[in-house]
């Protein structure tokens, strides 16, 4: 099962630059264990010390929130687009 993922610039810099890739899996916990693989720099961002997906980590297929398409329990269909978009917050106080 091919899908494709987006790796957003703010998570770039653990990728050596890759913005998107081709990558069979069948679920999120597939995915982050293919990610784990190729890019070791890129787990502590993905999930936390429990292996959980990180609570500020957030994961869209084809544009909707995959907590609304049954989280880690989603299984991906051939040709899915996954999106991996950190929150991000600061500012100057």
């Amino acid at each position: 099962m091919s899908i494709k993922v987006q790796i957003p610039s703010a998570l770039r810099r653990h990728t050596g630059g890759v913005a998107s890739l081709k990558c069979e899996a069948r679920n999120l916990e597939e995915l982050f264990s293919r990610l784990d693989q190729q890019f070791p720099d890129l787990k502590p961002h993905l999930r936390d010390e429990a292996g959980q997906v990180r609570r500020f980590l957030n994961v869209y297929v084809n544009e909707e929130d995959v907590r609304f398409l049954g989280g880690s329990g989603y299984s991906f269909q051939d040709g899915d687009e996954v999106l991996l978009v950190p929150s991000i917050a600061g500012g100057a106080a």
